[in-house]
């Protein structure tokens, strides 16, 4: 529901921002002849048809009129981009060309690299906010190291605000109200405050009842309520010195994500049988019962300088500094039904950045160069913490058939555990402390020698050196996750053959007792089997919190020291004054990911030195405690053709990336491991075409073939089987945007149409949830009509998803249900009016 506090406030502020002012001129008439658009895809403004890199750029206009509020719909109009939100307002994925990772673990730095005005963003949580008064955003497809560092091994998203007017007095306002209540508030107020300062101040709030619910609440989930501002100065203190400080703050409060049941099985019975409930096999009902709300909160903020120093010979110093804190709390259901099975599973985590970039840049006749350093340094902490609620021990009993209390009670008869022991009681659980220290530097530079006026030969490098300190502390009180089911069935079954407790004394004078007990110790109980096993070893299927070992510790120092020189060549031609042609090849780098989340685990190969270091506990198990790097590569030919009502820029590439870093649920816990090699080659287009001066046609499409070169699970790691030479889920092998715009007077009123189509082919949504159970085809339409009067007034209606197309988001095995699969169904037919006044 809207928030009427805050509204009010934020009213009042957009009253005061915009409105003062009365109405002014209407924006410029379209044209049938191209303008020319402005990037920073290589750090210095070039226009997009010169620029040698594949990038797609959406202006302002196009955000407008598409209605684009949020960075997951910008995906609906750059194919290769995708956008994936999960079972968190921030845990949200950025991929570019089938690359891209950085969700459920504060120790993953995304593949894509996010920057706002030149600040870079840590994590997707700090760059999913609604962003005001927005120019343009640039997608950078392909690894970006060379200029913008060790997270655009993917590529980058430039998202670049609007600076202060300097020449006069200007803003907008605008209101939507749209289905599911919403409700958005937006303005912006620019202008001079002397000859050499201006100002701005943009302010945005979002609000929005949910589409899923919550039938054990009533609870409508799925919402949006955000709101945000942002301010700006500039100063002119010279005609040679440029000063910009920009400061921000955006708060997000949201009840997110639905989850949908698609396969129930067979623990849904149990479910059933301790009270709870659940829609089951229904991937699109988008309700389900839960027994409490999702908590989503995140808190943004930062301020950051940037100064450009102009000197006589045409060399321009460029210093951007910048400080960011991100907090963000999340707390969900993550059973996914009512039974009473997890009562907390919350994290809290908090992120300080400190970045300083130096560039020094010239260009010539002859040659263009710049050369400049980068600092960042970053602090995380992340608190994590997993309760058991009333049903989750009556649940584990009945799978294991009564097994958990049989157990607990033989063990306490036997006096190896105290009476007042109980396995999976309400209140146990695991609660983690984590951290990391990041220091990264990087010296970069790169040469545009323009051999003749249509031939340009580039060469770029960077060197990154970075430094990571990582650490976690758990407390876990889960007694039954730490018992060694192997251990207890050599014991019992030593015992049944001899009468004698296992003793050390006992198994030495019978080694043939001990031989058969240990021979039957590992193996599960079957019908064939009969009593020749070890009738506990099921157990362990239910230990969903096994015992943790600290680190830094003697054997595990939780420190990484990474750098690598990624570097980039090209060589740029221009045909005639419409066709550019390029080549290109580059390199691109992520440093080590540290898993900082209750599924980190020592290495197999660790574990014999930290038992001979007294550190290991019962029943440890094997896993990662971090990712290596991944190193990126990529081949590229470009095609940039430009003619007066017409664009057409194509790329062709083969991309790869070395140790990839996949983070993968398994139903118990994330698996953080180096995937060997994932390749994919591909060719995008983009075009435009002005048929008429009052026509504007556009089409961007994506072909890709990608495939896990290797990808081969390390010894002790839980999950998928080897997925070498398979194709990796979730990269659509086509997908494209279709969009027109019919531009049209009525009177003195000036109006438009627009019509999208998104469209995306069949692919399976995960690993390791089959095809069968979740797989994605997107067929979406999209459309929107506004006018607009002299007065400065617009009016726009608009509707996304028209034809409600139904897809999955993502999918995964349900938590703590063995043989059930669960998804995130895609939003619905949403639409609205917005009312605009600009002067």
């Amino acid at each position: 529901m809207v928030n009427p506090i805050r509204y009010s406030t934020l009213s009042g502020l957009l009253a005061v921002v915009v409105f003062s002012p009365v109405f002014g001129q209407s924006s410029d008439d379209p044209s049938n002849v191209m303008e020319e658009v402005v990037v920073m895809a290589t750090k210095r403004e070039q226009t997009l048809q010169e620029v040698p890199i594949a990038v797609s750029v959406v202006d302002a206009e196009v955000l407008e009129q598409a209605f684009i509020t949020d960075m997951i719909q910008l995906q609906t109009l750059v194919p290769s981009l995708k956008v994936t939100q999960l079972q968190t307002t921030g845990n949200t994925n950025f991929i570019i060309r089938g690359f891209g990772n950085g969700a459920n673990n504060p120790g993953i730095e995304p593949s894509v690299g996010v920057f706002i005005d030149g600040v870079y963003r840590s994590r997707s949580a700090s760059a999913i906010a609604d962003l005001p008064n927005l120019e343009r955003i640039e997608v950078l497809r392909g690894p970006q190291s060379t200029l913008f560092g060790k997270n655009a091994s993917a590529g980058v998203i430039n998202i670049v605000t609007a600076a202060p007017n300097m020449d006069a007095l200007e803003g907008y306002g605008e209101f939507t109200y749209g289905n599911y209540n919403q409700m958005i508030l937006r303005g912006s107020l620019s202008g001079p405050i002397s000859d050499t300062v201006g100002f701005s101040l943009a302010v945005n709030g979002n609000s929005r009842d949910g589409y899923f619910k919550n039938l054990e609440t009533g609870s409508k989930i799925n919402e949006r309520d955000r709101w945000g501002f942002r301010g700006q100065l500039l100063w002119l203190p010279s005609d040679n010195t440029t000063l910009r400080l920009i400061a921000d703050y955006d708060e997000i409060d949201e009840k997110c994500c639905g989850v949908a049941n698609l396969v129930a099985g067979p623990t849904t019975p149990a479910i059933f049988l301790v009270g709870g409930k659940l829609v089951p096999n229904d991937a699109f009902a988008r309700e389900q019962y839960l027994d409490f709300d999702p908590t989503n909160k995140i808190e943004n903020k930062g301020v950051s300088l940037q100064a450009d120093f102009n000197f006589s010979n045409d060399m321009v110093l460029t210093s951007i500094t910048a400080y960011r804190e991100m907090s963000r709390f999340d707390n969900a259901d993550v059973d996914f039904t009512s039974a009473r099975l997890i009562s907390v599973n919350s994290g809290d985590t908090d992120i300080e950045t400190f970045t300083q970039e130096f560039r020094l840049s010239q260009s010539t006749d002859s040659l263009d160069w710049m050369v400049g350093a980068y600092y960042f340094d970053e602090d995380i902490t992340h608190d994590n913490d997993v309760k058991y609620d009333s049903a989750y021990r009556p649940y584990n009993d009945i799978l294991s058939g009564g097994g958990v209390t049989q157990l607990e009670q033989t063990m306490i008869a036997l006096g190896l555990l105290p009476p007042s022991v109980r396995f999976l009681d309400s209140g146990q659980g695991a609660f983690d402390q984590t951290g990391q220290d990041d220091r990264t530097t990087s010296l970069f530079g790169q040469l545009d020698w323009h051999v003749t006026d249509r031939l340009t030969l580039t060469g770029g490098a960077n060197y990154t050196k970075v430094k990571k300190d990582a650490f976690i502390q758990q407390t876990n009180s889960d007694i039954f996750s730490g018992l060694d089911m192997v251990q207890i069935g050599f014991g019992a079954g030593f015992f049944q053959l001899t009468g004698l407790p296992p003793t050390i004394e006992n198994i030495i004078a019978n080694p043939g007792a001990a031989a058969i007990a240990n021979a039957l110790s590992t193996v599960q109980c079957t019908p064939e089997t009969g009593p020749a096993c070890n009738p506990i070893l099921g157990l362990q299927q239910l230990q969903l919190l096994p015992p943790f070992v600290d680190f830094p510790n003697s054997v595990e120092p939780g420190k990484s020291n990474d750098s690598k020189t990624t570097w980039t060549l090209r060589a740029a031609f221009q045909a005639n004054d419409n066709i550019n042609l390029y080549a290109s090849a580059g390199t691109g780098f992520k440093a080590t990911s540290w898993n900082l989340s209750r599924d980190s685990r020592p290495f197999a190969e660790d574990i014999p030195a930290l038992e001979e270091a007294g550190l290991t506990v019962n029943n440890l198990t094997p896993g990662t405690r971090y990712a290596g790097p991944e190193e990126a590569q990529v081949f590229e030919l470009g095609f940039k053709g430009s003619w007066q009502t017409t664009m057409l820029n194509m790329a062709l590439f083969s991309q790869e990336i070395d140790g990839f870093q996949s983070n993968i649920f398994t139903g118990t816990g994330f698996v953080l491991a180096n995937a060997g090699k994932q390749s994919t080659t591909g060719l995008e287009v983009d075009s435009l075409w002005l048929p008429t001066e009052s026509l504007k046609l556009t089409f961007s499409g994506t072909w890709l073939d990608p495939e896990y070169d290797s990808f081969e699970q390390g010894e002790g790691v839980d999950g998928p089987e080897d997925l070498s030479g398979t194709t990796p889920a979730g990269i659509p092998e086509f997908s494209m945007n279709l969009a027109g715009t019919y531009y049209f007077d009525i009177g003195a009123t000036s109006a438009f149409i627009r019509g999208e189509y998104i469209y995306e082919s069949e692919v399976q949504v995960v690993e390791n949830v089959s095809e069968d159970i979740a797989s994605r085809k997107i067929s979406m339409f999209n459309a929107s009509i506004g006018l607009s009067w002299t007065n400065g007034l617009e009016l726009m209606l608009w509707g996304r998803n028209l034809n409600n197309d139904d897809f999955l988001l993502s999918a995964f095995p349900s938590v703590a249900q063995p043989g059930s699969y669960s998804g995130y169904p895609n939003q619905p037919r949403t639409y609205g009016l917005t009312l605009r006044g600009r002067f």
